[in-house]
């Protein structure tokens, strides 16, 4: 049997199940391979119950990705994708099928056209390019809906290859949040924000706007009193 790029976990006790990601999406175990899709599906739908799905992948074959971001889609419970290390490439198409996507604070996720090789005349060429910006189209498809980005902003982010850490990539919505971030949701009082030099000149212009001709005696006992 082939090698598979992806392990299942039964977390017997919760009724749930983990589904790790890891390593190339090769295309050896899945495009061209009739076999290999349907496994994955029968594994998908052996079992019932909220999916955690963590993804460690440099990307590989985006159709296989965009099969497997459709079979996560389609199914009937939650899928709540955990990024560990990397979600790049074909590897971040398959994140968007979360229903929340959460990554690691030292996790990255890589976006960027999508690639092929081609051999041929001019003819055969144009029509590899043609292919690249359907595939290109479809990707931004799955990121369209995850971020609500417009598409010229996610067709210049794949253009650039795009690497996004954990916050950036909450911010353009391609993540709902950072694991482990429980720790920071409350800040700090405003007043504990207040440096010893703002403080000291709101003394001094205090000072200065007091009535011409205050008694000595009583501008120190202020002092002592702001002291």
């Amino acid at each position: 049997m082939k090698r598979k790029f992806w392990n299942w976990i039964k977390n017997e006790t919760e009724g749930t199940r983990t589904l790790f990601l890891s390593g190339e999406i090769s295309d050896e175990t899945w495009w061209g391979d009739e076999v290999t899709p349907k496994i994955f599906k029968d594994e998908l739908d052996s079992g019932e119950g909220d999916i955690t799905l963590w993804i460690n992948s440099p990307g590989g074959c985006v159709f296989a990705a965009a099969q497997i971001y459709n079979m996560l889609m389609e199914y009937k419970g939650n899928v709540t994708v955990k990024i560990d290390s990397l979600a790049a490439s074909a590897a971040s198409v398959i994140a968007m099928a979360g229903t929340e996507v959460l990554m690691s604070p030292t996790s990255l996720m890589m976006v960027h056209n999508p690639l092929t090789v081609a051999i041929g005349d001019t003819e055969e060429m144009q029509k590899a390019i043609a292919m690249l910006n359907e595939v290109k189209e479809s990707i931004i498809n799955a990121y369209e809906l995850k971020t609500g980005l417009r598409r010229n902003k996610i067709s210049q982010l794949m253009d650039a290859e795009t690497w996004l850490n954990a916050k950036k990539a909450v911010e353009l919505g391609f993540a709902n949040g950072i694991l482990y971030d429980k720790y920071v949701e409350n800040p700090e009082p405003e007043a504990m924000l207040f440096s010893r030099r703002a403080v000291t000149n709101a003394l001094l212009n205090k000072l200065r706007v007091q009535p011409k001709g205050t008694p000595y005696s009583e501008l120190e006992t202020r002092l002592n009193l702001l002291k």
